[in-house]
C-alpha cells in the first residue's frame, strides 16, 4: 500500500544532524497527489494532511518524530490551534500566577518619560540616550539642605536566597565595599572587601575557605568572625596587626543585615524574627526591586505624610505609575480612598507605627476591596507591613540600601499563606504600581529642610523629629561623601 502511494509523491527531503534527528528543510510538495485509489479508504489511509502521512511512511525518521505525526494527523488545524491557544494560556497563568515574581526596574526605567514629551529641548534630545538624559537630571536637580547621607542602624546588603553556601559577593553601600560571604556551615560573615596586604577586593575571584575569606591575589586568609589574618602562605609568621574590619552581620528573615553606625557603637536593638516566614510556614511569591535618585529619609518619610495617599495613590490600579496620565476620566470609575495615622512607638524608639484602611470604590460609593495595614518602621531602613483584607493575611518585608549619597535600592518581598498564592502576586504588582508613582516624585523632588506644613500635615513634623534619632554626629554629610 505505501509502495503505491510513493509513486505518486515527488518530495525532497534533506536532514542535517549527525544523528538525523534534525530536519533542515521541510517537504516541499514538487506535485499533487491526483487521486487515491478506491480500495484505500477501506484501509484507513484517508489524509488530514500530505506531511504527517509521508512522515509514518518514512522509515528512517526518529521514532518520536513518527509517533508526533501520527498523533497529528488525527485532528484537523482548528483543533491543533484550540489546543495551542490553551497550552499558551497555561503557560502565562504558570508565569504570572504560580511563579514567584520578580518584578525589577533600572534608575531610568521608572519616573523618566516625560523627557520624550517635550520636557527637555529637541536639540538636547537628539541623538541622546535615555540613561544620559536621566544622568543630566540627576546633574541638573537642586538637592536642598539635606540630612545626613548615611543613618545609623541595620541595612539589607543581600537577599539570603543569592549567597549560596561557600560563596562570596561583592556589596557596595553606604559608602562602603563588603565582602559578604557564606560558610559551608551555613554562617554569614561581612568583612571590609578590600585586602591590608595591596588592596585587591576578595569578593572579586576570593575563596572560602573554612570561616574564612582567601584573598585571591596573594592567598592570604581572613577569619569571618573577627577580621584578624591567619594564613599567609608564603610567610613562616603571620603578623598580629594583620586583620581587615569585620561588620557586625545578621540574617533575619531572609535578609542579611549589617550594621552601620557613624560613631562606632554596637548595635542597641535587633531585626526581631517573623516566626512564620523563618518556619516556611508562609510561602515566599516575589519580590521588586527598584534604585531611586533620592535622600534616604525621603523614602520612609512618607509614612508621616498620610496626606499624600489620596493624592498620588488615589487613582485606579489602571492608571498605571506616570502621573501625567493618572486622573483621565477612562480611569475615574474605580478609585482607591485612603485613611491612616502614623506615631512613634511607646516602648521602643527606634520604632514608628502606621496604621492605613484601604478601600477600593466603584463610581465613588461602592466599596469593592478593603484591606486594613499595619506598618512597622523599625529603624531607618526597614518595614515590616502587615497586610489583612476578607482574602486573608500577607506580609511584605521592605528595606531601603544606600548606593551612595543620593541613589537608594528598595527592595520588597512578599508572604503569604500556601493558599494565597494567586492574591500574593496581584498584592505584589498592584504594590508595585503604586510605588512607582512614588518614585516618580521622588526621583525629581528637592529636600526642604524647613517645609511649610498645614495642621493636618502634623505627622510630617512628627516623623522628622523620630527619625532625626538615627543620626550623629560624624553622620557622612553629602559634599563629604561624594
Amino acid at each position: 500500500m505505501y509502495s503505491e502511494l510513493t509513486r505518486y509523491k515527488i518530495i525532497r527531503v534533506r536532514f542535517v544532524s549527525r544523528n538525523r534527528c534534525c530536519v533542515n528543510r521541510l517537504f516541499k510538495l514538487k506535485t499533487k497527489i491526483s487521486e487515491m485509489e478506491s480500495g484505500n479508504s477501506s484501509s484507513g489511509m484517508q489524509f488530514a494532511g500530505w506531511w504527517p502521512e509521508y512522515i509514518l511512511d518514512h522509515r528512517q525518521l526518529p521514532p518520536y518524530v513518527v509517533t508526533i505525526a501520527g498523533v497529528m494527523r488525527m485532528y484537523d488545524t482548528y483543533t491543533w490551534l484550540q489546543a495551542l491557544g490553551v497550552l499558551l494560556l497555561l503557560i502565562l497563568f504558570y508565569y504570572y500566577l504560580i511563579l514567584p515574581m520578580n518584578y525589577v526596574k533600572d534608575l531610568s526605567d521608572v519616573g523618566y518619560g516625560h523627557l520624550f514629551d517635550g520636557g527637555i529641548g529637541l536639540a538636547q534630545r537628539k541623538g541622546r540616550s535615555k540613561r544620559e538624559l536621566v544622568k543630566e537630571v540627576r546633574r541638573l536637580r537642586k538637592i536642598g539642605n539635606l540630612p545626613p547621607v548615611y543613618p545609623n542602624g541595620w541595612f539589607m546588603l543581600l537577599e539570603s536566597d543569592v549567597l549560596a553556601a561557600g560563596q562570596v559577593k561583592h556589596v557596595a553601600a553606604l559608602g562602603e565595599n563588603f565582602a559578604v560571604f557564606r560558610t559551608r556551615a551555613g554562617v554569614v560573615h561581612v568583612l571590609d572587601a578590600y585586602c591590608p596586604h595591596l588592596g585587591a577586593n576578595m569578593a572579586v575571584g576570593g575563596a572560602v575557605r573554612g570561616d574564612c575569606i582567601e584573598c585571591p591575589f596573594h592567598g592570604w586568609r581572613f577569619k569571618g568572625e573577627d577580621g584578624k589574618c591567619t594564613i599567609v602562605p608564603y610567610s613562616e609568621k603571620v603578623p598580629e596587626f594583620a586583620r581587615v574590619k569585620s561588620w557586625t552581620s545578621c540574617e533575619v528573615n531572609q535578609f542579611i543585615f549589617v550594621w552601620y553606625h557613624a560613631e562606632g557603637e554596637p548595635p542597641s536593638w535587633q531585626p526581631m524574627i517573623i516566626p512564620d516566614i523563618h518556619n516556611k510556614k508562609w510561602s515566599y511569591r516575589g519580590r521588586n526591586e527598584f534604585l531611586i535618585n533620592a535622600h534616604i529619609q525621603e523614602i520612609p518619610e512618607n509614612g508621616g505624610d498620610v496626606a499624600h495617599l489620596n493624592a498620588i495613590h488615589g487613582p485606579s490600579l489602571f492608571a498605571g505609575s506616570d502621573l501625567r496620565f493618572s486622573e483621565r476620566i477612562l480611569h475615574r470609575f474605580a478609585r482607591h480612598v485612603w485613611t491612616a495615622q502614623w506615631q512613634p512607638h511607646e516602648t521602643k524608639p527606634y520604632q514608628g507605627t502606621m496604621h492605613l484602611h484601604h478601600e477600593v470604590q466603584l463610581l465613588k460609593k461602592i466599596p469593592l476591596v478593603t484591606m486594613d495595614v499595619r506598618a512597622e518602621q523599625i529603624g531607618p531602613a526597614y518595614v515590616e507591613l502587615y497586610l489583612n483584607s476578607s482574602f486573608g493575611p500577607i506580609t511584605i518585608l521592605q528595606t531601603v540600601t544606600p548606593v551612595e549619597p543620593l541613589l537608594q535600592r528598595l527592595v520588597h518581598r512578599i508572604y503569604c499563606p500556601p493558599h494565597l498564592f494567586f492574591y500574593a502576586n496581584f498584592v505584589l504588582y498592584g504594590e508595585s504600581v503604586m510605588v512607582e508613582r512614588d518614585i516618580m516624585v521622588w526621583n525629581h523632588k528637592k529636600y526642604i529642610e524647613k517645609p511649610l506644613l498645614v495642621k493636618e500635615d502634623q505627622s510630617i513634623r512628627r516623623h522628622r523629629r523620630w527619625y532625626n534619632q538615627f543620626y550623629s554626629e560624624n553622620s557622612p554629610q553629602f559634599m563629604d561623601a561624594t
